[in-house]
């Protein structure tokens, strides 16, 4: 009982506000060595994670109470929220109204809260070569990443993931490309999380 509520504490909405600082300023420093910070991208959601069912019940609860959740869909066998915002965050120039809450699956964070951000490339991409394209001619310095390539942009190596996530209700394709930092990431995709939502609730 004293676990759960020590982890409820810990992760408090009032304990991620104050992390924000520090977690705005690494993604601002990865976005500028990524040559993504002028590209005036949309940034859709900010995405957290947590590693105990107790911990993922009391931020569901904290962040009901500053919005609504839009979407509770099951991807790769875990529940996944998405909470819309009263109030948007803030992060450099981008306004995020909505946070991406994963439920707890198999992996175990060494660090839990926010983990990272996700911006929206406007593309008819069906899948991450396509997207890969796109995103070299909008930032022609990640040719050698998305190539797998080593680079020595930071002081610590750069892993990039293509995957294609999909809810058991979603027609959207969004492939997405993820680059990961440390202890921080930030994805790209043709779609809002806002439009994947619209097509898991349209009619066939």
């Amino acid at each position: 009982m004293s676990t759960a509520n020590t982890e409820a504490n810990v992760l408090s909405f009032k304990a991620l506000e104050q992390t924000w600082p520090e977690f705005e300023a690494k993604i601002l420093a990865f976005l500028d060595q990524l040559g993504l910070a002028d590209k005036a991208l949309h940034c859709d959601h900010v995405a957290l994670r947590v590693n105990s069912i107790a911990a993922a019940d009391a931020l569901k609860q904290a962040l009901s109470a500053r919005g609504r959740i839009i979407s509770d869909n099951q991807i790769n066998g875990r529940t996944i929220l998405i909470i819309e915002l009263d109030k948007p965050l803030r992060l450099g120039n981008f306004s995020i109204d909505c946070v991406e809450l994963p439920y707890p699956g198999d992996t175990v964070y060494p660090q839990e809260g926010w983990e990272h951000i996700e911006l929206v490339l406007p593309s008819t991409a069906q899948d991450c070569d396509s997207l890969s394209q796109e995103l070299t001619h909008l930032s022609p310095s990640l040719v050698p990443l998305l190539l797998g390539h080593s680079v020595s942009l930071t002081e610590a190596p750069i892993k990039v993931k293509f995957s294609s996530p999909k809810g058991d209700k979603e027609r959207l394709a969004n492939p997405t490309i993820a680059f990961k930092r440390a202890d921080v990431c930030i994805k790209i995709h043709p779609h809002s999380i806002k439009a994947v939502i619209a097509s898991e609730q349209a009619e066939i």
